[in-house]
């Protein structure tokens, strides 16, 4: 549904893009992250059709961009960072013009209004002025319109911000049941966010990709160490930390705080070789070998902020390096 291939562009003396490709299919939520100035806006205005980029092409839906870009928009929904409502309208007055700016017959119009307002969870305020809304109310009208004739990419930057954590919450279904027919390409700030809602993460920096792949592949790839949280009486801590650091796969264990009788531990382990045991699996029996029961013992996976932390601080020695 979408294809990005060796996109560059350039700003006078300033190489925004260089170099980016990935391409996404319908049915996946895939999340663009980077830090500010990354060039995550860039790539988005290309893929909108917005302006053209300096070398490379953009396809959707199997359709150029640049040189076919009515053709292209039809297959495109976006939803800009601020929603671009007319707040003396009213919900559905809104949804019926965005229906007849896309040229729809009033039968057809109807069938698609009714399935935004549905998406968005508006029916209750359908005839309300969208100036007397909430933000997450505006939000979701936002989306509705982006989503109304059912695209087959369905962009979305920063669509969770400001919004309380019901509203996120309720964002994130909205997104997830929008996949299912179309290819949604979100941009955010919200890591956690990302990593609940998103099939795939791209990772760019400094106008290059750093990563492409499932945040369960990136945890693996690029923050491959984990840990495990173990809480023990605290007269068995000494006897638990040597029983679990001669467990197979642990990389260290250490304690960290004492509280009402008990002690934490906190185990980093290795990925699971192809054929070894779980690292998890190994401690929790050699504290049973030495009749230990720990009061928790929870793992500490690693978070997708730990990845994107991680491949932006190798990305910043990488361009260090080459500039000495």
């Amino acid at each position: 549904m979408l294809l990005l291939r060796d996109l560059h562009k350039w700003y006078g003396d300033f190489h925004a893009l260089r170099g980016v490709s990935f391409s996404a299919s319908r049915g996946q939520v895939v999340g663009l992250l980077g830090p500010n100035g990354a060039g995550k806006t860039t790539s988005i205005r290309i893929i909108t059709g917005v302006f053209p980029p300096t070398s490379g092409t953009v396809e959707v839906a199997n359709t150029p961009v640049l040189t076919r870009p009515e053709e292209a928009r039809r297959h495109i929904g976006y939803l800009p960072e601020s929603a671009p409502l007319y707040p003396e309208m009213s919900v559905e007055g809104y949804l019926h013009y965005r229906a007849r700016l896309f040229g729809f017959a009033r039968g057809e119009a109807r069938a698609l209004i009714g399935r935004a307002l549905e998406i968005g969870s508006l029916d209750a305020v359908r005839r309300k002025r969208i100036s007397t809304l909430s933000k997450g109310f505006r939000q979701r009208v936002g989306l509705a319109a982006a989503a109304l004739h059912r695209p087959g990419l369905l962009v979305l930057d920063e669509p969770a911000n400001g919004l309380d954590p019901t509203q996120i919450k309720q964002m994130r279904e909205t997104i997830r049941a929008l996949a299912s027919e179309s290819c949604v390409l979100l941009s955010s700030h919200i890591l956690g966010e990302v990593e609940l809602t998103c099939d795939r993460v791209v990772i760019i920096a400094s106008g290059t990709l750093l990563a492409d792949g499932t945040p369960a592949e990136l945890r693996a790839r690029h923050a491959p160490e984990s840990a495990v949280w173990v809480e023990v009486a605290e007269h068995e801590a000494t006897a638990a930390l040597i029983a679990i650091r001669s467990a197979s796969g642990i990389l260290g264990a250490e304690s960290v705080k004492a509280e009402n009788g008990f002690r934490l531990l906190r185990a980093r382990t290795r990925p699971p070789a192809a054929t070894g045991e779980d690292p998890l699996t190994a401690a929790a029996r050699s504290l049973h070998d030495v009749g230990i029961v720990p009061r928790t013992f929870a793992p500490d996976a690693p978070s997708l902020e730990r990845v994107f932390h991680s491949l932006l601080e190798a990305s910043a020695v990488r361009t260090k390096d080459a500039a000495a």
